[in-house]
């Protein structure tokens, strides 16, 4: 690998003796792959774990797997239905060191692709709120669509920039994740193009952005509540350097991540200060499986105070019914929730956000779209519930060819009638419509299989 040679040279002066050790990794250390199964879902982790074998887990992760990409798609059927998502392993390491309770409020302020923000979500419990922002809106179309695929109820995708957010939601997070954008050095093995792009006024200025992120986050945090930083570099400034600024700038601890305690400690040493920056977490190739990642977990030490915003419902009236006579039709679960009509699109929105004038790609449960007196349920509806929760269902086994063609497109044979939920070993991966023994494919087109 050809490296930049003052990137090597600072390397060799911070890891001394192990300095060989990792350039030799750079180059030969396998580059490893990790699932991370959404426990959301009841039965998905026995599922996925019978459907591949006896799988190697991630140490620092109870739910994340190494997985050989080579051998599981992301067109199996599983993965299409939500029941486990692609991660690098070292990327898990950041939310398994955040302490969630189940109705804690959760930001996620630099979201996409949504590795983090699903890991949260299947902690979180039905009272909890996840927030997912991504300012880039490309990427937070992507964050939305594997928000929709893990089937929670209680996330709202924004697209917003921190300081607008930190304006909507002062002292509103009982945790927030920031993993920041940095100069990605610990990526250089899977992505030679940040190679290209490194340069030491890089580093440094990814340091800069990150403090106003930091900022920005430690405004919307609740006293008492828990901020984890993460980055996938090794460089000091942007790691033990951003620790010794939340510090010094503000009254906060840096706490002890139990479930990281496998993992290389910060040096206080690279913080250029003298604050204790120990509690820190580093992944090194040479000494971990997976590729290069800073994790630090710090603890508000201000009062618990509480910033209440108010939610402001924007009626739907007729919506609400058509989509209550469908439920009463096809579903033998009721959902509650404040319903929020976007143009044509019904959302079933947490009752505890306000997202007016807040650019968002995704208000919660997206149960459909209303159109000419009819309801038309959305493929997010159908994969954040049960099998039990249908009244109609049509269930194919994994590896059969029925699942096959409606993963493809295709019609069915149905003795239903009316909407009807496909599931795959019984866990719902999208819907049909059946009439006159067939059941008509509704399964959306952008995920269909060509092959």
């Amino acid at each position: 690998m050809n490296l930049p040679q003052k990137f090597e040279e600072r390397m060799k002066n911070m890891l001394k003796t192990e300095y060989g050790k990792f350039i030799k990794s750079m180059d030969e250390s396998p580059i490893f792959t990790g699932i991370r199964i959404n426990t959301s879902k009841d039965g998905a982790r026995e599922a996925v774990l019978k459907e591949f074998g006896n799988l190697e887990r991630v140490p620092w992760c109870e739910d994340g797997f190494y997985a050989d990409k080579s051998k599981i798609s992301g067109n199996h059927p599983y993965h299409i239905a939500g029941l486990f998502y692609f991660q690098e392993p070292s990327a898990m390491s950041a939310v398994s060191a955040l302490p969630i309770e189940k109705d804690d409020f959760i930001l996620d302020l630099c979201a996409a692709p949504g590795g983090k923000a699903t890991q949260v979500g299947a902690r979180l419990g039905k009272n909890g709120l996840l927030v997912a922002n991504e300012i880039i809106k490309g990427r937070a179309n992507i964050l939305s669509d594997n928000i929709e695929r893990f089937g929670f109820t209680n996330a709202v995708v924004t697209n917003e920039t921190p300081q607008k957010l930190a304006e909507k939601y002062p002292k509103f997070f009982d945790k927030i994740i920031v993993d920041a954008p940095c100069s990605g050095e610990g990526m250089f093995r899977k992505e030679p193009q940040a190679i290209t792009e490194w340069s030491t006024e890089h580093t440094l200025s990814c340091a800069e952005r990150q403090k106003r992120i930091i900022d920005c986050a430690m405004k919307m945090l609740k006293g008492g509540g828990y901020i984890v930083y993460s980055t996938c570099t090794f460089s000091p400034e942007e790691n033990e350097g951003i620790c010794a600024y939340i510090l010094e700038n503000y009254n906060v601890e840096l706490a002890e991540p139990q479930s990281l305690n496998m993992l290389s400690r910060g040096r206080n040493e690279w913080a250029f200060s003298d604050f204790d920056v120990t509690k820190s977490r580093r992944i090194f190739p040479h000494k971990n499986k997976g590729e290069g990642h800073f994790t630090a977990l710090f603890h508000s030490l201000d009062s618990d105070d509480y910033f209440d915003s108010k939610s402001k419902i924007i009626k739907s009236c007729d919506a609400e019914s058509l989509y209550r006579q469908f439920e009463k039709e096809f579903l033998n679960v009721s959902l509650n929730g404040e319903f929020c009509l976007f143009g044509e699109n019904l959302y079933l929105k947490p009752k505890n956000i306000d997202i007016d004038k807040i650019k968002t790609v995704r208000a919660g449960l997206r149960l459909g779209i209303c159109r000419k007196n009819r309801f038309e349920p959305s493929h997010a509806l159908c994969l954040a519930l049960k099998k039990e929760d249908f009244k109609n269902s049509a269930d194919f086994s994994c590896g059969s060819d029925e699942l096959k063609k409606y993963l493809m497109g295709n019609t069915l044979e149905c003795k239903e009638k009316g909407w009807c939920a496909v599931t795959v070993d019984g866990f719902p991966i999208g819907w049909g419509k059946a009439s006159g023994g067939i059941l008509k494919n509704h399964f959306p087109k952008y995920l269909r299989l060509k092959k």
